[in-house]
């Protein structure tokens, strides 16, 4: 666990790092790239994970660092690992992490040579990298003009159209209003993509498949654009069905040389955001996967690109793949990359900004193994959406002590942190390597099993199921894969008997132990004799509540352990698990697994298999009789109400006090993470009261708006 009183001293060994063998062969160049000079100081202009990332790879290179913080975040890691920090502003990140005068005023302050962007935020603004130009300072990123043009969708695909890039067909300009949208997508064809001009990272994208839904979408995707980039032109063109997301990590020197490090494959996304990314794909041959990076390289030598930067590709069935967008800064994904070349990106981005050629050249990048990549999210893993609160338990599972040498773990909060609505909820980037894809897939499952978060609510349910799913395992993944596997929404894990089987053993041993704990379990004459203790047996007979189902189960004790009798069926559990410990390691009928303790309410075991929450309910004999004749909850119906789903700020309403609504129809519009949610009608209905008003800030289930019950309304 990490309190902020130890920060420092762990700083010096930094989490979540592991170390992959490099493919060249020139290793005199690591010798040269030592004696390089680069920068004294570099300051950050980002927050969390990603300045902690680019902060470790300054410390291992010499190099001073300067935090930028907001007042929500003095005393976040990054704030903490840096040898400097400047408060810039308040929490809103257009007032502190996107105030360019405050970031320019710690430059000046500070005395610091270089920026580095990170992403997010400043990254791809021209404004910003020209400023820092004029006052003499290097941003560590791609020149002014490729920014620019690489910025704005409709301009990238004009230059990729000249590089001879292939493009995704589609409208040539800018969609003036939403029915001229919906003339253009009768044009292209159903199904189209509607996206902001200037997004990126799923904002300002809708996906349509009849004129309803591209009128709805054209404002939707219009709002979003507005309010994430303050740039509400929207782009048309055809949507690929069955893509997959492939994109090229590029880099390039002011020296004209340009290499691409392979790909990554981002099929897995939910709302146009990524979930899971791996490299290399599983659906690439080295064919396609050469052609692909020369288009990249080809796309990189025509905005004269220099830096990291990455050429997204959409690919369809039969291996053709489309141009879809260039990021100019460094992604999110980027550790994949890192692990499979043993390339550190970062390091050359800040070699290439102090005017040094690429330290590889393109026959230095292999292959080495697989990589696979989990983003751990605070958010409700049914609904997908946002998840705040202080994290008061935060263990990782890393480091070779404890069997996860092939992991690593790129972060920015610790044990105390507090997960705010105010930025992106992302807790962390969990990333495994192995020599195959299943062996790094098998080190992600045990990783998510073992992943102690307690605090918020996370996606880790959903992680663990996802890579578990026949499909993902096997590769046959698109963009569709969520919302195909899961077509009604993620609703947890359905246990299999054999792990229904596996939760019961380790809830009934937690039972036990609390109840040895308390000396009412086992009777002291049991000790009496040391040569009859391993004759000595101890029998409790139990009943047990799971998934509504009752299990009788006997607990049979004994000096050399307890074995758990289910249903008549021997189960065997050998772990050294005690009381207060969050997670129990155990060898369940010769199978490891990993149960993750939460809570006690009573009788009731608040428990974690395979990532995902269950309550199980263990009584003794007498307890199982008076159970049995307590009266079942009766449901309150909450149908009339409409709840926030998450917390955020409500943008618009669209009703009134006495509408008459139909279902479905959108009542208002929530906007959290930057992302704008539609609250739609649950019912046909009149408006009873509404709650709150435009440019409110709510919490997660708070009472926005209320119907007239049916009664009320006859």
């Amino acid at each position: 666990m990490l309190s902020l009183c130890n920060i420092r001293r762990l700083l010096k060994f930094p989490k979540g790092t592991f170390h992959t063998s490099k493919t060249r062969t020139a290793s005199t160049r690591t010798d040269e790239a030592n004696a390089e000079k680069t920068f004294d100081k570099i300051l950050i202009a980002n927050r969390g994970e990603i300045a902690c990332r680019v902060m470790r790879t300054c410390r291992d290179m010499g190099i001073r660092t300067v935090a930028v913080y907001s007042d929500a975040d003095s005393q976040s890691l990054h704030t903490w690992m840096a040898d400097e920090g400047v408060n810039v502003g308040p929490a809103l990140a257009t007032d502190s992490y996107l105030n360019m005068d405050a970031i320019l005023r710690a430059i000046d302050k500070t005395g610091a040579q270089a920026v580095h962007p990170g992403y997010g935020f400043l990254s791809e603004n021209q404004r910003f990298a020209e400023r820092l130009a004029k006052q003499g300072v290097a941003f560590i990123g791609p020149k002014q003009h490729a920014i620019d043009v690489m910025g704005d969708k409709l301009a990238s695909k004009r230059t990729a159209m000249k590089a001879q890039v292939n493009i995704i067909p589609g409208f040539d300009g800018i969609v003036k209003d939403a029915e001229e949208a919906v003339s253009l997508a009768r044009e292209i064809g159903y199904p189209v993509m509607l996206k902001a001009s200037a997004g990126g990272g799923g904002k300002g994208m809708r996906v349509a498949w009849n004129d309803d839904e591209t009128r709805q979408g054209f404002v939707l995707a219009q709002e979003e654009a507005k309010t994430a980039v303050k740039d509400d032109r929207l782009l048309i063109e055809k949507f690929i069905d069955k893509p997959r997301h492939i994109e090229i990590q590029i880099l390039a020197d002011e020296q004209g040389n340009t290499i691409y490090l392979n790909e990554r494959e981002c099929s897995i996304q939910r709302r146009n955001q990524k979930v899971i990314e791996e490299a290399p794909s599983t659906f690439l041959d080295q064919d396609t996967r050469k052609a692909m990076g020369q288009q990249a390289v080809m796309l990189a030598k025509a905005v004269d690109y220099c830096s990291a930067g990455t050429v997204e590709f959409l690919v369809d069935s039969q291996k053709n793949f489309y141009f879809l967008e260039m990021n100019t800064r460094l992604q999110v994904e980027h550790p994949i990359t890192e692990c499979t070349t043993g390339v550190d990106i970062v390091k050359e981005m800040i070699r290439v900004a102090a005017g040094h050629p690429l330290s590889y050249t393109q026959e230095d990048i292999g292959i080495n193994g697989w990589a696979v990549e989990a983003r751990v999210y605070a958010e409700d893993p049914e609904k997908f959406l946002p998840s705040t609160g202080y994290l008061s338990t935060y263990i990782e599972p890393i480091g070779k002590a404890a069997g996860f040498d092939n992991v690593r773990i790129d972060t920015g909060i610790f044990e105390g942190s507090t997960i705010s609505m105010y930025y992106d909820p992302m807790i962390s980037k969990l990333i495994t390597h192995g020599p195959t894809r299943q062996d790094a897939l098998n080190s992600l499952a045990k990783a998510l099993d073992y992943y102690t978060i307690r605090g918020v609510n996370h996606n880790i349910p959903l992680l663990r199921d996802i890579i578990t799913q026949p499909q993902f395992v096997q590769g046959d993944i698109t963009t569709k894969f969520i919302e195909e596997v899961y077509p009604n929404g993620f609703q947890g894990r359905v246990l299999t008997e054999m792990e229904s089987k596996q939760l019961i053993a380790a809830a009934c041993y937690m039972h036990v132990e609390r109840e040895d704990a308390s000396s009412s379990f086992v009777e002291n004459d049991r000790y009496d004799v040391e040569s009859e203790l391993e004759d000595q047996v101890v029998i409790k007979e139990l009943v047990v509540k799971l998934e509504d189902k009752l299990h009788k189960v006997k607990a049979i004790s004994t000096f050399t352990g307890l074995k758990i009798q289910i249903n008549n069926e021997l189960v065997t559990i050998d772990t050294d698990w005690r009381l207060g410990s969050p997670l129990m390691k155990a060898n369940i009928n010769g199978q490891q697994v990993a149960v993750q303790f939460e809570k006690r309410n009573g009788q009731l075991l608040h428990l974690r298999h395979y990532g995902n929450k269950y309550s199980v309910l263990v009584l003794d004999s007498q307890q199982a009789e008076l159970y049995s004749h307590m009266p079942e909850k009766s449901d309150v119906s909450v149908a009339h109400l409409v709840l926030a789903p998450m917390p955020g700020v409500v943008k618009t309403i669209h009703c009134a006090v006495g509408d008459e609504v139909e279902e479905g129809s959108t009542l208002m519009i929530l906007e959290a993470m930057k992302m704008q949610m539609p609250l739609l009608a649950p019912m046909t209905g009149k408006i009873k009261e509404i709650k709150i008003k435009e440019n409110d800030s709510v919490m997660d289930e708070d009472l926005l708006l209320e119907f007239e019950l049916p009664q009320q309304t006859s």
